[in-house]
């Protein structure tokens, strides 16, 4: 045991960041069910679970007994040993306490230290009471550690937890940037391919149509022979931009190629895909983009295929019959949308 000072203070900055629910002087259910096991254990007014040198603020600012309670405990320095007062009026330190010569008259003090994972001391689990405790013996400084033990428990499980859901967190965003093109923010081809996979077997089995576009934009090399590659990058990131403004949500759109794309339209018919493909082109043929005070025309060339012309083709083949709808706009003189069909080769 130690007696009652000001010479220890915890630094709040070694706690944990996954620990700030707990020090922010939130209450929490299972925190509250260790305080009453301990309010019962001892039989005494109450049972103060403390994190930090800052009081957990009260609804409304209301001085209640619990409130006065609570501030006397966060009012005691921590300590790194078990604290016992058996008479208050006696300490030398807490019998000038305005809570133990005046009300509600605190007549009876222990706390325990709490320690994180580190090792750190981070808080300390308080009783108070309003009669000595004389009696207040080794066994009853070990049960008094017992539930300070617990806390710490509840401490490293918040811990595991708060490190488990971050590590989750990590590897669904690593899972994401993994399907994600990292110049223009598009599905990157495996996963507009596997989108594709999965949306035609949804739709088969919902008995809807499912169709997709190859586009492709005119004359890109020449961008990249005259301009350079970061104004080809750049056009690539404004066209992709102006392609997404043009499908739905529940639509997709890839990068298939360097300056190709592939957008899958679930549940479309092949005259829905053609309205998208044409609002897609005239939404890069309707403003041209300036490199280096350049002025570029752009366009793009697509080719359209869907399974209501095509019933039985599978999800490459639907794929083969779009790049030559779109070999086929390319040969007719570029910017334009072709329509795969059965003699279309």
């Amino acid at each position: 045991m130690t007696r009652v000072d000001s010479a220890k203070h915890t630094d709040t900055s070694i706690l944990r960041p996954e620990q700030a629910d707990v020090l922010n002087g939130d209450v929490d259910q299972q925190m509250l069910r260790i305080s009453r096991i301990g309010k019962t254990l001892f039989d005494v007014a109450n049972c103060v679970i403390r994190f930090g040198d800052t009081p957990p603020v009260f609804p409304d600012g209301v001085r209640s007994i619990e409130s006065i309670e609570t501030a006397f405990c966060y009012g005691m320095s921590l300590q790194d040993e078990p604290v016992v007062a058996p008479d208050t009026r006696s300490h030398s330190l807490l019998g000038q306490h305005r809570a133990v010569t005046g009300a509600p008259y605190i007549r009876f003090y222990a706390s325990h230290p709490v320690y994180n994972g580190d090792k750190a001391l981070v808080g300390s689990i308080n009783l108070v009471d309003y009669a000595p405790r004389p009696a207040f013996r080794e066994r009853d400084i070990q049960l008094l550690a017992d539930l300070a033990a617990l806390v710490e428990r509840e401490l490293h499980l918040r811990l595991i937890n708060a490190s488990q859901l971050d590590l989750q967190k990590k590897n669904k965003n690593l899972r994401r940037k993994s399907l994600i093109d990292p110049l223009i923010g598009t599905w990157n081809r495996g996963a507009i391919m596997r989108i594709l996979t999965i949306e035609a077997v949804r739709c088969d089995k919902a008995g809807v149509p499912l169709s997709l576009i190859v586009a492709d934009l005119d004359f890109f090399k020449k961008i990249n022979d005259t301009y350079g590659h970061p104004a080809g990058d750049t056009v690539l990131v404004k066209v992709a931009s102006r392609l997404r403004s043009c499908i739905r949500p529940q639509e997709a759109l890839g990068r298939y190629g360097g300056e190709e794309f592939l957008i899958v339209l679930p549940g479309s018919s092949h005259s829905t895909a053609m309205a998208v493909a044409e609002r897609m082109r005239l939404a890069i043929v309707s403003q041209p983009e300036v490199i280096g005070g350049t002025t570029l025309n752009l366009t793009i060339s697509a080719g359209v295929a869907s399974t209501d012309l095509f019933p039985t083709a599978t999800t490459e083949e639907l794929i083969s019959r779009a790049d030559m709808a779109l070999y086929a706009a390319k040969d007719a003189g570029r910017n334009r949308v072709v329509k795969a069909t059965p003699d279309l080769s």
